[in-house]
């Protein structure tokens, strides 16, 4: 009796396995698309822009900081004076003017060497006028 009982369970046993697909023949389970709600959209939305903004302000920051190197057209021919310590825009001008207004001389110097103010630093080149008119 415990070996027909045995024996009728294997064969069940084998029945169930002919009766399972084998794994290759499995249907595949497909996922649904993704859906957002509402509220998932508006904070997608929200993300972005702020990702947007964040990334425009960083490069308006970082041009501020790049080097901005002006070409200046060739200064062939015109007298050129070595800065040194000490000396300003008003000083040169002063020697160069001879007793006149050296205000006019500051402004064509700033002018001809394209300085946005009086700023000047030993060790730089400044070009000066050509003119003999503004030299006396």
């Amino acid at each position: 009796m415990i070996a027909r009982l045995r024996s009728r369970r294997a064969a069940e046993r084998r029945q169930r396995r002919q009766r399972q697909p084998a794994p290759a023949t499995l249907r595949r389970r497909t996922t649904p698309p993704l859906r957002l709600t509402r509220r998932g959209r508006v904070v997608l939305v929200v993300a972005a822009a702020l990702l947007s903004l964040g990334g425009f302000w960083l490069g308006t920051r970082t041009a501020g900081h790049a080097a901005v190197h002006v070409m200046m057209p060739a200064h062939a021919g015109l007298p050129w004076v070595e800065v040194r310590e000490g000396d300003t825009l008003r000083v040169i001008a002063d020697a160069l003017s001879r007793g006149g207004d050296p205000a006019v001389l500051v402004e064509e110097i700033k002018r001809l060497n394209g300085l946005p103010d009086s700023l000047i630093r030993p060790g730089s080149r400044l070009y000066l006028p050509k003119d003999e008119a503004t030299l006396r």
